[in-house]
């Protein structure tokens, strides 16, 4: 609820259901940047290998809790990444244990670390079969990689071309359309029923392909799906603050060193998680609809995933402009903070 100034807003404890950790040196430095906003998060398992078992989901999220400082809140979410290799018994039995709670899709050769995704979804068939059965979502990465296809149309062609089939060949299956950029992506789930659902992230949020282009290349406004044009922006950005349940907050918070992504050919993602939640809360400010906040941050992702919103609350203050770092430091090297083009004056309260 806001305050009657709304200078200060107390909500549920906000999850994100779309998070890059990745391992060692950068696990260490970024796992506390999420933990102390976000009670729980969708971990994305594109590591090398991947994590592509219920074992190597259960180790991964070890890893990741003894990298939680002490005293910090935090549940990782795990995921598997979908291979053609796949055993649907091994995911059953992992989302039995409580160890998986989606399976991840990449198109091969889609976005980072996506080689060893599929190729051929006649191989997939059983796998989907399976988790429609037991409830268990898919996350997709949707892009078609046919390289007739021009990048920024790729969103739009993959849900004609791959996922509707798909969902029809497969009632019942859950699926959450990650990273939506596009017009397109936003009708589709919106008018798809109850088994579909969409993430956003909080550079789609703000940037369009001329934060990208315009004045010299820049690499740290670089994700995979690309931002859009303008009326894409607008579109997406309508879709999370309208209050409708099929959208929810994921930020794709992607970290890569800063020589990774300030090279000839640069990695495609922007790390967000620093300032994720006051960019957003900015966002539904400027669009006068922070009273649908908590909804697209705590309540309708819980929702689609079958958990319980979570319990805690944090309260957001405004004030001053916050003074975010603009790197983070891993033993590894920094990495750059997302700049969202204008102030931030909403910060979470310790």
């Amino acid at each position: 609820m806001a305050d009657a100034s709304a200078r200060t807003l107390t909500l549920r404890r906000p999850d994100d259901w779309h998070l890059h950790l990745r391992d060692g040196a950068v696990l260490n430095a970024v796992v506390r940047e999420t933990a102390r906003h976000f009670a729980r998060a969708i971990v994305m398992p594109n590591l090398v290998p991947p994590v592509a078992t219920g074992a190597q989901a259960a180790a991964y999220r070890e890893r990741i809790l003894a990298a939680v400082p002490a005293g910090m809140d935090f549940t990782p979410l795990m995921t598997v990444y979908l291979c053609e290799e796949t055993d649907p018994a091994d995911l059953k039995a992992a989302k039995a244990a409580g160890i998986i709670h989606a399976v991840k899709l990449y198109p091969a050769g889609a976005t980072t670390n996506s080689a060893s995704g599929v190729r051929d979804f006649s191989k997939v068939q059983k796998v989907f079969d399976t988790m429609a059965e037991i409830g268990l979502p898919l996350c997709v990465h949707g892009e078609v990689t046919d390289p007739a296809v021009d990048i920024f149309d790729r969103e739009a062609v993959f849900i004609e071309r791959v996922l509707e089939p798909l969902r029809r060949r497969t009632p019942g299956l859950k699926v959450v359309l990650e990273h939506i950029t596009t017009r397109e992506g936003a009708d589709y789930v919106r008018q798809g029923g109850d088994d579909i659902a969409a993430t956003i992230t909080v550079q789609h949020l703000i940037i369009n392909r001329n934060h990208i282009l315009v004045g010299g290349i820049k690499p740290h406004y670089y994700c995979l799906p690309v931002a859009k044009r303008e009326e894409h922006r607008l579109a997406v950005r309508a879709a999370a603050t309208s209050g409708d349940s099929h959208f929810f907050l994921g930020t794709d918070s992607a970290p890569h060193l800063d020589p990774a992504k300030e090279s000839a050919c640069g990695c495609a993602g922007c790390y967000t998680a620093t300032n994720a939640l006051s960019a957003v809360t900015e966002v539904f400010e400027q669009d006068g609809a922070l009273d649908r906040l908590e909804a697209f941050i705590s309540l309708n992702g819980p929702a689609f995933y079958r958990l319980p919103p979570n319990d805690a609350r944090i309260t957001l203050t405004k004030g001053e402009a916050v003074d975010y770092p603009r790197k983070i430091a891993t033993e590894a090297g920094p990495l750059t903070v997302f700049d969202p083009t204008f102030p931030l004056h909403w910060s979470v309260a310790e």
